[in-house]
């Protein structure tokens, strides 16, 4: 079992590995840094995945598709969130359609799982799911990635996309978020950076974004402060947590 400690999800699933970095909220990437380790270990998975740059290793843009990975959501027999691709972005350019199709036809099996796929890069969704005439479906939520400001189109491509459920994940926030739309959106996460490179970030982004949910009733999940110590900083935002759900399949 792929049980996570992230904390909006329950499991990761990662049918592939290997990215390549594309915006400024890919400079310190955990999943590059795992698998960077993990190649150096001989993982088969990994390997090829990250190259040597400088002093530190950066994703290759190498897709690896592990087989053997695919049907595990299937073996898991209590409902739970899944976090797809934790270590890839299942919409990477070098993903070919056959791999994403096979995904797909693991979450439609496992409908008792609600699939949770993040991406930064929105605009592919429906032209994937056009092209290999994927179907929506209710278990599976949607979501990109916007880091600041200048990345907030994200948000007008995942709304474009048909979905039961749309997501956006402010994280790492590393700049304010001015009014943004989030029409035909129904779930925000927000956090600070962690690791022992992290960009800081400053309440009033937080905050802000809180009250823009709120007020355009779109569930509100407050994941970390960040830093290189992120168990210190902690998650409490105005003296408590937010935890929100998309209403329609909180638990």
């Amino acid at each position: 079992m792929a049980y996570s400690e992230i904390e909006w999800t329950e499991a990761t699933w990662n049918p592939i590995a290997g990215c390549n970095q594309i915006s400024p909220g890919c400079t310190n990437c955990y999943a590059q840094r795992m698998a960077a380790r993990l190649q150096a270990m001989g993982s088969t998975k990994y390997a090829g995945t990250t190259r040597k740059s400088g002093a530190t290793h950066v994703w290759s843009g190498q897709i690896n598709f592990d087989e053997s990975a695919l049907a595990s959501p299937l073996k898991w027999r209590k409902p739970m969130r899944i976090f797809v691709n934790s270590m890839s972005d299942l919409f990477h350019s070098n993903v070919e359609d056959e791999i994403i199709g096979k995904v797909w036809r693991i979450m439609h099996q496992a409908s008792w799982h609600s699939f949770q796929l993040l991406t930064k890069r929105p605009e592919r969704i429906s032209v994937v799911m056009d092209r290999c005439d994927l179907p929506v479906l209710d278990n599976v939520w949607l979501g990109t990635s916007v880091e600041s400001q200048r990345y907030v189109s994200r948000i007008d491509s995942l709304r474009a996309t048909p979905a039961k459920i749309r997501f956006v994940s402010f994280e790492p926030l590393l700049g304010p978020i001015v009014n943004p739309n989030l029409e035909g959106i129904h779930w925000a996460i927000v956090g600070g950076e962690s690791g022992p490179k992290a960009r800081p970030i400053e309440r009033s982004w937080v905050e802000e974004l809180k009250d823009d949910c709120l007020g355009q009733q779109v569930a509100f999940f407050f994941k970390q402060w960040g830093g290189a110590r992120k168990h210190r900083s902690g998650r409490l935002l105005g003296g408590r947590t937010w935890d929100q759900y998309p209403i329609e399949l909180a638990r």
